[in-house]
Parts: C-alpha cells; structure tokens; sequence
C-alpha cells in the first residue's frame, strides 16, 4: 500500500527547504555586509624593513592619513629580515579582507629576485597593488679621504675601489656594480644591512663610496661631510640639481627605489576602491606633501596597475643588465 506523506512532514519539508534559502541569502548578504562595513577592526600595514627606516617611515606617514578617512587605526607592523620577504610571504598568506596590508618595496620584487634562489624570491603576481606611493632615488657619495668630487675622479683613480652597500639583492648593490662595469673599475663590495651603517662607513672612511637613499645622506651632504658624485634615476633631483645623473655621465644605470601598498590576492574591490580614496586622501594632505619634502622623496601616486607593469619592465632590464655584464649579486663578482 502506497505510503503518502502527512502533513506535519511535508510542513517539515517545506521548512526545511525555506531555511536553507534564508542561509543561503543571508551568507551572500553577510558577504556584501562584510564588505560595505569595511573596516571591521584595525588595518594592519606591515613593513618588511626595521623601525626608523626610509621604507618605516612612509609606512606611518601613509597609515596616519588613511586611518582618518577609514574611520580604523592602522597599526605599522615591523618584521625585518631576508631583505623584507619574509614578511611579504606572511601578508601574502592572510586572508585576502583588507584588514592586512603590506608596505613593499621595488627592489624586492625588481632586484633580490637577481641574488636568491628561485623559491626564495617574491611575485608581485601574489598580491593586489593597491596604489604607488614614492620615488627615493640612490645617491653615490664618497668619503672625505677618497678625495672624489666627480664621478670622473672616481674612474681615473686607476685602482681598486672600495664601496658600500645597503646590502645583497638591494638597488645600492645593482646601481654601484653595474656601474663600476660600465666604467671599468675594479671594486670591492661590502655589503652592510640597511643604508645607515653604510652611511656610517663611508663617514668613518672605511669605504670609499657608497650608494644610499637621498634622504638618509642629505644631512651629511649639506654638512659637507660627503661628496655627491651622481644619482641613479632618470633625470635630475630637484633636491640636488647641480648633481649629475648616471646616464648624463655616459652610464646605463637607471636604479631608483620605489614604494607601494598591497594587499593578499583576491581581496574584494569595494574594499580596495575604500582603501584607494583613503591613500588619495592622504596623498592631498598637507602634512604628507610636507613630509614627501622633508625626505627627499618624489611623489609617484600611480596605480596599481601601473605599479604592476612598471616593476615588471625594470625587473626585465634589471636582469638584462646582470647577465649582459655577468655580474653576481649573491657573491663580489
């Protein structure tokens, strides 16, 4: 005998399959929600680099402004090491929110891919750029006992040279070697951790030259404690004019670092669009045009998408340049 279903069941049924709908609905609407409330908490901005830094410092200069239009602090994390790719391959693992942020430098996803193993380098493919930031051009300078004033001082010395680094996989490390190629002079490498103690050893003469980030060696340029022979990007810097560039000096060396915001790939684009006002925010204030100035550092307020192709072009000729002159950034080659 057939069996039907009673009522109680198929209410049952019916209730069911109703609650299953509303779950469904609710988790798209808790999805849109999610992103519309955005932030939901505080916005963490990692920096690959130590505290007081060129890279820190615009890390709390960009997370001062934008934590005002995101209504959210946005705390600066420090976790240096590896040249910063440690704690870009953390961010890259976060879930793709918003909520976590990363800081990254150019010559991280341009240069140390050129002096590491091929599993140890970062993808900029990892990531969603959100915006550009700045331009900090390299300076190279020397040491009162060098007794350089000219970049052509420096290649008729006619013998071995020693200079400083920021550190391996850095742009100081690639401007300053295939520099010295393209001048035929013979140098030794001596690579420091960051700009600071570079700077320290060309002031204590314990290298000859150095290349370091403009806004860490002004000061000393200005106290005349240095000499500026040339800078390492595309034209002049309005903070040093009277200084040549490398390519106006007969050299193909156009190095530069420059800076941008990212989040982990797949973040949603009502949340990167919310970000994005709140850097363009940040980039009209004045107190950020104000700091731009106190460092030495050219705006380059482009967008992620520019970011992206861009880095890839200087990787392209980066390495171009590399195996063109057989230089070794991993070792003193």
């Amino acid at each position: 005998m057939m069996q039907f279903p009673t009522r109680r069941a198929v209410l049952g049924a019916a209730s069911a399959v109703t609650l299953l709908a509303l779950t469904a609905c609710g988790n798209v609407a808790a999805g849109s929600t999610s992103s519309a409330n955005y932030p939901s908490g505080p916005v963490s901005l990692t920096v690959g680099q130590a505290p007081g830094g060129s890279t820190d410092l615009i890390a709390r200069a960009i997370s001062e402004g934008s934590a005002k239009t995101l209504g959210a602090p946005v705390p600066v994390v420090n976790k240096p090491g590896a040249n910063g790719s440690l704690a870009t391959k953390e961010v890259a693992g976060k879930p793709a929110d918003g909520q976590n942020l990363l800081l990254i430098n150019a010559s991280l996803i341009t240069i140390t891919p050129l002096a590491v193993a091929k599993d140890e380098a970062v993808n900029i493919d990892d990531f969603d750029v959100i915006a550009g930031l700045s331009q900090d051009d390299y300076v190279l300078v020397a040491s009162q006992g060098s007794g350089f004033k000219s970049i052509k001082d420096l290649t008729g010395a006619g013998r071995n040279i020693t200079f400083g680094t920021t550190g391996v996989g850095t742009g100081s490390q690639l401007a300053q070697k295939v520099l010295f190629k393209q001048a035929n002079v013979q140098g030794t490498d001596v690579p420091f951790d960051s700009g600071k103690p570079a700077l320290t050893a060309v002031l204590g003469n314990q290298v000859e030259v150095t290349t370091i980030q403009l806004g860490e060696a002004m000061p000393q340029i200005q106290a005349g404690k240095i000499a500026p022979l040339l800078v390492f990007s595309e034209q002049r810097n309005s903070f040093l004019p009277d200084v040549p560039t490398a390519k106006e000096s007969g050299f193909d060396v156009p190095v530069a670092q420059y800076r941008a915001v990212a989040a982990p790939k797949g973040t949603p684009k009502e949340v990167k669009d919310k970000l994005l006002a709140a850097f363009q925010e940040t980039f009209k204030s004045d107190a950020y045009k104000e700091f731009n100035k106190k460092n030495m550092l050219t705006p380059k307020e482009i967008s992620g998408e520019e970011v992206v192709t861009q880095w890839k072009d200087y990787a392209a000729k980066y390495k171009s340049l590399v195996e063109k002159y057989s230089i070794s950034l991993s070792g003193t080659k």
